[in-house]
């Protein structure tokens, strides 16, 4: 009897149209535990390591000098009244100019996968903000980097990052005593 009751339950089963589906517990996102955790796709967090630095030197020179000089001797006829007479000028003008500037940034800064586009490049951007004695240090990156350049720490180097800008601003106190006043701008401007 047993039997013949499993057998219309399945019978009845089957003819309902009710078809049966194991499910896992996890959610398979790509990824397994044994895999590494990188950025790709949208809203996925990942560390640039900043180590950027800059040099730029310039010189310049200009010299430029003129001379010229004229001699009149004395008039005859009716000119007699010309005395003789010579004179000469120069003028000479020498200008140099040396510039060094030298910079270096180190750093870490996090940012968001804000755009995947369609050859798989991811674009990031991202913000960090530190305050110090009431002075804020902002730091802001956004560029454009390859899946492949991202490590398995979830890192990658700033070199890496193509289209990049690196903005690092501050305000406060101490950055703004570090600014020209504004006379001082305003001679540098006329003069």
């Amino acid at each position: 009897m047993k039997r013949f009751l499993a057998a219309i339950l399945i019978a009845a089963f089957v003819l309902a149209g009710g078809a049966v589906e194991a499910k896992s517990l996890w959610v398979d996102n790509g990824s397994s535990w044994y895999s590494d955790r990188k950025a790709r796709n949208v809203g996925d967090i990942l560390t640039i390591v900043i180590n950027e630095a800059t040099t730029q030197t310039a010189a310049k020179s200009r010299t430029n000098s003129k001379s010229g000089s004229v001699n009149v001797g004395t008039g005859t006829g009716i000119f007699d009244f010309i005395r003789a007479f010579s004179a000469s000028g120069s003028d000479n003008w020498q200008a140099d100019g040396t510039a060094s500037d030298t910079n270096r940034f180190t750093g870490q800064i996090s940012v968001t996968v804000v755009e995947v586009l369609p050859n798989d490049n991811l674009i990031i951007e991202g913000t960090q903000s530190i305050w110090q004695n009431r002075d804020e240090h902002k730091i802001t990156l956004r560029g454009v980097i390859r899946r492949d350049d991202v490590t398995m720490y979830n890192t990658i180097p700033s070199s890496k990052v193509a289209d990049a800008t690196l903005k690092f601003d501050g305000k406060g106190p101490l950055n703004a005593k570090q600014r020209q006043g504004i006379l001082t701008q305003l001679f540098n401007f006329l003069f």
